[in-house]
């Protein structure tokens, strides 16, 4: 992840994303970025835009940790 998302809370959240081998990919509008999950046959299902300003950041990073913890590739590729 090249950018740095201005709310500590998503940061690290995106972090955890990218070890547990989700993709980051930039965006651009008003979303920060998309977080896709490693496995290519889940398609749009395991994906989710993060917000640049979201209103309440912290749950926001709940939400992609959530995501991330619903879909782990990095067990699946074991």
């Amino acid at each position: 992840m090249s950018k740095k998302h201005p709310n500590k809370e998503v940061r690290d959240a995106l972090r955890y994303a990218e070890e547990k081998g989700w993709i980051v990919e930039e965006a651009t509008g008003h979303p920060f970025c998309t977080i896709k999950c490693g496995i290519a046959e889940h398609g749009r299902t395991h994906a989710m835009s993060v917000n640049s300003t979201p209103k309440d950041p912290e749950t926001h990073a709940k939400q992609i940790r959530r995501m991330v913890d619903r879909c782990n590739p990095k067990s699946t590729k074991d």
